[in-house]
């Protein structure tokens, strides 16, 4: 922990809890002689493991906007250098470098980390060597998809008093709300892709394969794998360009720790190139980065984006949820 003394002319009242520490009040006095508490302010310390993307600076500056401390783990492989301009501690490792990380948080007096930006699944056949905790790690998973690594992560840190909590822990407002959130509504068709394709999404995200299909004429066109959201809908403008409609989703019961679904302006731009016309998301468990110039090109594109789990025939055709539920 870390301390700052606060001085609250007149504060009369016991210990206090505030957001990010414990204020306690000690006796002092003013110049003038007339009575002062001193709150000493025990200011806790978070921690960041960073992977590629802007999701790593959107934290730090949540965490900055709360007046919060940030050490970051970057990873050499992954993360952007710049990153080191919005932190308040870096240490670089290596993929599979477990020991390392954990270590460099003890260090810091991190008590509470967060996971942001993607780390390639493809990485564990990078050829990168693990040090001796992730090799015992990796030995003990039963298997090893991205639930299962990141999980296994998460254990080995718990055992060294570090807790890994909801990644979207500073950025709440960057959350996708429910309804229809571009100026154009989902046509019929557009309608009947979504409600076909939630059905195999959420499937494909249930056995932890990926979180995105693309769907054109209630056709099931590419379903991601380790390759991401951008790469499938490039893979399925080449198979059938025109008319595409996009489907995200979180995983069933969606750990926010880690591994929560991601779109943004190159959602959009990739889209674009691709003909798609729709990207259904998942409210209030998928973020979308860059939101208001991310809207603005999709209205820009007649493209429209709709917060949905469910039958959206059913929630947006019929109950006609309110248009542009901009937050």
């Amino acid at each position: 922990m870390c301390f700052s003394e606060i001085r609250v002319a007149g504060w009369s009242t016991t210990s206090t809890d505030w957001a990010f520490g414990i204020a306690d009040r000690s006796s002092a006095s003013n110049e003038d002689g007339t009575p002062s508490g001193v709150l000493r302010f025990s200011v806790m310390k978070f921690g960041l493991i960073a992977g590629n993307g802007r999701f790593p600076f959107l934290v730090a500056e949540g965490a900055r906007r709360a007046g919060a401390s940030l050490a970051v783990v970057a990873i050499r492989e992954e993360t952007d250098k710049a990153i080191e301009t919005v932190a308040d501690k870096v240490q670089w490792v290596g993929i599979g470098q477990l020991g390392k990380m954990i270590s460099f948080f003890k260090t810091e007096g991190v008590e509470k980390a967060m996971m942001a930006g993607q780390v390639k699944h493809v990485q564990i056949f990078s050829g990168a060597l693990p040090d001796l905790r992730m090799i015992r790690m990796l030995w003990n998973l039963p298997q090893r998809n991205t639930d299962a690594l990141i999980g296994g992560v998460a254990d080995e840190m718990s055992r060294e008093g570090i807790e890994l909590i909801d990644s979207t822990y500073f950025i709440k407002d960057q959350l996708a709300s429910e309804g229809v959130l571009t100026k154009r509504r989902p046509n019929d068709l557009e309608l009947g892709n979504i409600n076909y394709g939630l059905k195999i999404a959420n499937e494909i995200a249930r056995l932890d394969l990926g979180q995105t299909i693309v769907v054109r004429a209630k056709a099931c066109v590419a379903v991601e794998a380790m390759e991401g959201t951008d790469a499938v809908i490039r893979r399925a403008g080449e198979l059938a360009k025109g008319k595409l409609t996009v489907v995200k989703v979180a995983k069933p019961n969606q750990d926010m720790r880690f591994d929560v679904p991601v779109v943004g302006v190159p959602t959009i731009q990739t889209m674009v190139a691709a003909g798609a016309t729709c990207l259904c998301v998942t409210p209030e468990k998928t973020l979308m980065f860059d939101r208001d110039e991310m809207l603005k090109l999709a209205d820009a594109n007649k493209i429209c984006i709709v917060g949905t789990s469910l039958d959206p025939i059913s929630r947006i055709g019929k109950k006609r949820l309110p248009a542009n539920a901009r937050q």
